[in-house]
């Protein structure tokens, strides 16, 4: 694993010795262009191999792609698919998942997985969070099995690898797949094991702000399994697959784009230096937050995690990030309203849910800025004006 030397997380520590602390310009919350600027040989490169080969589509890059990212997780099998939605819901169609069948899923995550299982007609299980880690809570995930369960979807929210070791012991123990949501963990990894590769299935999500984006919507499906994968393959081409029920198919063509795989072949190297430099991010934002003020909480851990996003908690989100917006540095919201609520306006029978944790959580969630790209003094602006803020309320 990764770790920061001692120079390089006190290296904000030297800035602010040497004056370096007035607010620069702008911090945007994420700025794409960066990435781009520094990778434009390669990233055009790649591009330009695609046009001159006159394929578009589950083509010689694709291929390749599939290859190198199952190389890069140690697994055998992987399939590429147009978004990772998709591959959540392909995954699980794999798996035999039908309409009715019962999918356990944390409700705090944007809705990816919820949609996904809504699509096939099957029907979200709700789980509570783990206070600290907003991931899946493996004691609120047993009282939540029930006999019409068939499958649970972990999802590694914010980068934050949720706990494997447990969630994958109870699958077994009650004889349910184990899908794991990876879109914001691209290179995480649980106790030296890559996220993505405990479960069933492992679903990858490339879009452009991801820790591996592509250039466009692009998504995978990671598994161990020759007949899971086989099946995944026929399922993204018009959802022909001869071993499932005519009544199930998967009516439409989830397709990967050339470009985008050959985009995503030239940043897969790139990857774990991209995440130790998050980290770092992290670190300093975890040494520089005041955490001593009650105003902000926020759990880092010096583990597998790779930060797609740094959150913290704040009762007073919003006055704090207007505060930060005065400032011109940029936050988010990830994500403001839970999943429940959303079908609850929808489908009345889920106003019953109800799920404390994460419904706290979703009031108080505020995302700070965490990208390679980010210069040390954008980061101690960032710090200083957190904790500024939090002298107001």
């Amino acid at each position: 694993m990764n770790t920061l030397s001692n120079s390089e997380a006190i290296e904000v520590d030297q800035m602010a010795d040497n004056g370096a602390l007035e607010y620069l310009d702008e911090v945007p919350f994420v700025d794409l262009k960066r990435q781009y600027n520094q990778n434009k040989y390669e990233i055009k490169l790649a591009i330009n191999r695609v046009l001159a080969s006159g394929i578009y589509t589950l083509g010689p890059e694709t291929d390749a792609f599939e290859r190198e990212f199952a190389a890069y997780h140690q697994v055998p099998y992987c399939v590429g698919v147009s978004s990772g939605t998709e591959a959540v819901e392909i995954g699980l169609r794999a798996l035999g998942i039908k309409k009715g069948d019962g999918v356990i899923t944390v409700a705090n995550a944007g809705m990816h997985s919820t949609s996904a299982i809504r699509n096939i007609g099957a029907i979200p299980q709700f789980v509570d969070i783990d206070r600290l880690t907003m991931t899946m809570s493996s004691e609120s995930l047993t009282e939540t099995i029930s006999p019409r369960t068939r499958a649970i979807v972990v999802t590694h929210l914010y980068g934050r690898v949720a706990d494997l070791e447990s969630i994958s012991e109870i699958a077994k123990r009650f004889d349910l797949h184990l899908v794991e949501d990876c879109f914001l963990a691209n290179g995480a990894n649980f106790d030296g094991k890559m996220v993505g590769t405990w479960g069933d299935v492992g679903c990858f999500c490339f879009s452009p702000t991801r820790n591996l984006g592509a250039l466009g919507e692009a998504g995978a499906i990671l598994t161990s399994d020759v007949k899971i994968a086989r099946k995944a393959r026929d399922l993204r081409k018009d959802g022909f697959n001869l071993e499932l029920d005519p009544n199930e198919f998967h009516s439409k063509s989830s397709l990967m784009n050339e470009i985008q795989a050959a985009i995503l072949r030239a940043k897969l190297p790139m990857l774990d230096e991209w995440n130790l430099k998050r980290r770092m991010i992290a670190q300093t934002y975890n040494i520089h937050l005041d955490r001593s003020n009650s105003n902000i909480q926020f759990d880092y851990q010096n583990d597998g995690s790779v930060f797609q996003l740094f959150v913290v908690r704040i009762p007073k989100r919003d006055y704090v990030k207007s505060f930060l917006e005065s400032k011109e540095i940029g936050s988010a919201i990830h994500y403001a309203i839970p999943d429940h609520w959303w079908i609850a306006g929808l489908n009345s029978n889920y106003s019953r849910f109800r799920l404390p944790e994460t419904e706290k959580a979703s009031a108080e969630v505020l995302s700070l800025p965490c990208y390679p790209e980010l210069t040390s003094w954008e980061i101690e602006q960032v710090c200083v004006t957190v904790n500024e803020s939090l002298n107001y309320l």
